[in-house]
């Protein structure tokens, strides 16, 4: 009776994920041609942990990643660094279950220290918990399937987190200057989208966040979106190519002088070969 019990809560869970580990390395050896060397490694996470149960749809999405690169006598440069929690917790709306009420619950940061200056780093722009953000929110999801959701907010806050206190003196992140948070109001929307094989082997996934402060310049929407491509050559080995786009208004550029600007777009992409193993539902 027991183990009935237990096998009937397990088959409402939906445990998955994909790590994967990317390194290069170049020694060079009386080389007359010139050069470094240099080495640089790159590891990956993402992971879900997903509940449904009659009207209930709770989703738990874990993004983890980080990679240093060096080369010659230099310092190390970090390339890739992030902490990306998302909680969802929806009860269904219609009998088909496509719309869902929800709230939703973001996390984002990073691990380590990020330097304006590499690989002097000398100029800090950023460490863990500065920036971190938090947004909670309230709204209605269209859930036609697991590989897509269009999640609309009317009612969001966001709080931006500077605890490092020479960040927060300067007023990092849209921050007062001594203050370590800062919250907004307004409304959000968050698009998910993924699919298998969009040509052989190769999985793509996506995310795009907007958020505007309908209390403060509503109009400057702040924007995060990331494309993904997993192209597998067998059942360890594959590619990986991931580009991410932000736009913030209250992150403002830095020059390598340390000269404060106005926002700018910012863009990342990463490529990787190597290790990669899929698990789970």
């Amino acid at each position: 009776m027991g183990q009935t019990a237990e096998n009937d809560t397990v088959k409402y869970w939906k445990i998955g994920g994909t790590p994967s580990f990317t390194f290069n390395q170049v020694s060079l050896t009386n080389w007359a041609a010139g050069g470094k060397n240099s080495v640089a490694g790159t590891f990956l996470l993402n992971m879900h942990f997903n509940y449904s149960k009659d009207k209930v749809n709770w989703e738990n999405i874990l993004d983890l990643g980080y990679g240093l690169t060096k080369q010659g006598t230099d310092n190390m440069v970090k390339t890739e660094d992030k902490l990306y929690y998302t909680s969802k917790l929806g009860f269904a709306a219609n009998e088909n279950k496509k719309w869902f009420y929800t709230g939703l619950l973001d996390f984002k940061t990073q691990f380590d220290v990020g330097y304006n200056d590499p690989p002097e780093n000398t100029i800090k722009l950023s460490e863990f918990m500065s920036p971190a953000y938090v947004n909670f929110s309230l709204g209605i999801d269209y859930k036609p399937s697991d590989n897509f959701s269009l999640y609309m907010s009317p009612l969001t806050s966001k709080m931006t987190i500077v605890l490092d206190d020479s960040l927060s003196n300067a007023g990092a992140f849209g921050v007062k200057e001594g203050k370590n948070l800062r919250e907004e109001y307004g409304a959000s929307v968050k698009l998910l989208a993924k699919k298998a094989d969009l040509v052989k082997n190769v999985d793509v996934n996506t995310r795009l966040d907007l958020f505007s402060n309908l209390r403060d310049k509503p109009q400057n929407v702040d924007i995060d979106w990331e494309l993904a491509f997993n192209m597998k050559v067998n059942s360890y080995l594959s590619a990986i190519a991931s580009f991410n786009f932000i736009y913030d208004d209250d992150i403002k550029y830095v020059a390598e002088d340390g000269t404060v600007g106005e926002a700018k777009a910012q863009f990342k992409q990463l490529f990787g070969f190597g290790i990669s193993y899929k698990f789970g539902q």
